[in-house]
This record gives structure tokens, sequence and C-alpha cells, in this order.
């Protein structure tokens, strides 16, 4: 009997072993607005207190075609809620928007909106953008505090990356 519970034993040991020596999952996103400081770059930042968003502001991933700042991810749900203290960046009716990256994926298009309407479309070409870059963005038929809903369509999967940006449009 002694011998089965050190054969046990040995085969828990080994499996914990080989649990913990396995390579961690990858994040899912790479990518995300910096600046103006997008609602992933407020939690970074300790501007607002969020949850393990802070710890990988460019993780927001989901399927193509979502309208949500959280990119549908439960984990991230506090991206989604507009009255969560974020800080709305004065700009004036042109932004600039600065992307930071951590993995630069084939790219379809850069799209974004504002209550659900395009506001602006740039084509990816279906090539690896740069790690950091910049797309200005008409914002002229919008004013006062809004919320810019970035959407990163990745050329070869079926996901996006999300990002959403506060933003008070003619404050400049």
């Amino acid at each position: 009997m002694s011998s089965r519970i050190r054969s046990t034993a040995a085969v828990a040991a080994a499996t914990a072993l080989a649990f913990t020596l396995m390579p961690a999952g990858t994040a899912s996103a790479h990518g995300y607005i910096s600046n103006p400081p997008s609602r992933q770059a407020q939690c970074a930042a300790g501007t607002v207190s969020c949850g393990p968003i802070q710890w990988e502001p460019q993780s927001v991933e989901g399927p193509k075609g979502l309208m949500s700042c959280s990119g549908g991810n439960q984990i991230f749900s506090e991206l989604d809620d507009d009255n969560y203290g974020w800080d709305a960046t004065p700009v004036g009716t042109t932004a600039t928007f600065d992307w930071n990256l951590t993995a630069a994926h084939a790219t379809a298009e850069w799209e974004y909106f504002i209550d659900g309407q395009l506001v602006d479309s740039v084509d990816g070409g279906g090539v690896q953008p740069p790690f950091n870059f910049s797309h200005d963005v008409d914002l002229s038929g919008y004013s006062g505090e809004q919320t810019v809903l970035a959407r990163w369509n990745v050329a070869d999967t079926p996901n996006a990356f999300y990002v959403c940006v506060d933003v008070n449009i003619g404050a400049l």
C-alpha cells in the first residue's frame, strides 16, 4: 500500500511540476491608444482605478464587429462604464490618436466611431504597422464630450482590438 501511495504522490508531483514549467499563455491582444489617453491608458497610469486592464492595456481583443470598449471581455467590463470617472481630453475638431502596439498584426483597417456612427476609416493594406504610429481623425461633425471607439481590425484573424478614448471636442 505504501508503494501505491508513493506512486500516486510521485505522479501528482510530476503533474504539478509539468504545469508549473509549461509556458504561460500570452495575452491575446496587442495594442491601444496612448494619446489622447484611452480608457486603457488611464487605467495603466493609475488615473482611474481599474481591474486587470491596468497591467495589460494592450489586451482588449474580441470578434470583429463589436461596438464595446471591452471588446466583449467581461474581465475588462469597467471599460464599458461611461460613468467610471474617465478623464475627457480637450481636442480640436481634428484629433491625433497615437497607437502603441506590442505586436504588430497585419491590418485590414482601423475604424473610429462616435455613438455607433463611423467617423473615419484608415486602410491597413493587409500589412503590419509600425509599433508606434498616429492617425489624424476629423471630428468636426461632433462637439462636447464624446467617447471615440477605435477598432483595429486584424487582416488574418476574425478578431479586432478595441479602444475607447474620451474627448471633449472643440475644447481647444
